[in-house]
C-alpha cells in the first residue's frame, strides 16, 4: 500500500493502518515521527490497537467452562449392574449398543457446542477482517467525539470501499434487554446499519453513500427499524 504525501493532515488519518502493521517502512517512520508530538493520534493508536486485539483474540475461543468436567462426572454417576442370572455374553450384547448410543449423543453434544464456537470465531474473523479493510484503506479518515464520561467514539470513513468502522472506548455496558445501534443519518433520515459488538466496536452495515454523520443509540436487544432513543453519539462525516 502506498500513500502519497505526509503532511499533518495526511497523518492524522494513518493512525488506523499504524495499528495494524498496514504501513511501508518509509509511511511508518514518518509517522512515528509525528507520533512523538501528536497527542490525538497516541490515543486513536491506542484505541485501534485495543479494539483489534479484542478482536483477535476473540478468535480463538476455549471450550465452554466446565465442559470436561460435566462430562466426567456424568460418566462416573452411571451405575454398573451386576450380571445376575444373565450371562455375560447376553449382557455384553444388550450393553454394547447402549455404550455406542451413549458415546454418540456424547460426541453430538460435544460436536455442537464445537460447531457453534466455531462458526462464533468465523463471525469475529470476519469482523476483523472488515474491520482491518476499512482502518488500512488508503482513503481512510477519522472523526472523533467525546461527548464526556471518559467515553469517546470514532468513525473512520474510506471513500473508496465506501464503508466505515465504529471504535468506541468507555462505552458502558448495554442494559439487560438493550443493545447499542448504529445509524447513517441522510439529511433527516436516520438508516440502520448495524449492531455495536460487545468490544464497542463494529464495521456498519451498508454503504455509506450520501451520509452525513454517524448516529449511536441504545435501543431494544435485536434493534429497532427506527431510533426509539436519542442519539448518545452523532459525528458528522463532512467530506
Amino acid at each position: 500500500m502506498s500513500r502519497t504525501g505526509t503532511d499533518s493532515e495526511q497523518l492524522h488519518a494513518l493512525s488506523g493502518a499504524y495499528a495494524l502493521n498496514a504501513l511501508d517502512p518509509g509511511e511508518r517512520d514518518a509517522f512515528e515521527r509525528h507520533l512523538e508530538r501528536c497527542a490525538l493520534c497516541t490515543q486513536d493508536v491506542r484505541e485501534f490497537s485495543a479494539t483489534a486485539a479484542r478482536l483477535g483474540s476473540a478468535v480463538a475461543l476455549p471450550a465452554p467452562p466446565g465442559m470436561r468436567r460435566t462430562v466426567l462426572a456424568r460418566i462416573d454417576g452411571v451405575r454398573q449392574q451386576p450380571p445376575a442370572r444373565r450371562s455375560i455374553v447376553a449382557l455384553r450384547r444388550r450393553a454394547l449398543p447402549l455404550a455406542l448410543a451413549a458415546c454418540l449423543a456424547g460426541a453430538l453434544a460435544l460436536g455442537g457446542a464445537a460447531l457453534r464456537e466455531h462458526e462464533q470465531a468465523q463471525r469475529t474473523a470476519i469482523a476483523l477482517q472488515d474491520l482491518t479493510a476499512v482502518l488500512s484503506a488508503p482513503d481512510a479518515r477519522t472523526v472523533s467525539t467525546r461527548p464526556g464520561s471518559g467515553m469517546t467514539g470514532k468513525v473512520v470513513v474510506s471513500a473508496s470501499r465506501d464503508r466505515a468502522a465504529f471504535v468506541s472506548s468507555g462505552l458502558p455496558a448495554a442494559p439487560a434487554g438493550r443493545t447499542y445501534q448504529l445509524w447513517f443519518a441522510d439529511g433527516s433520515v436516520m438508516r440502520p446499519a448495524g449492531l455495536v459488538r460487545a468490544d464497542g466496536a463494529a464495521v456498519l452495515t451498508g454503504p455509506v453513500g450520501g451520509a452525513t454523520a454517524v448516529g449511536l443509540t441504545l435501543e431494544p436487544s435485536g434493534g429497532s427499524a427506527q431510533p426509539t432513543t436519542p442519539p448518545l453519539m452523532l459525528l458528522a462525516l463532512g467530506r
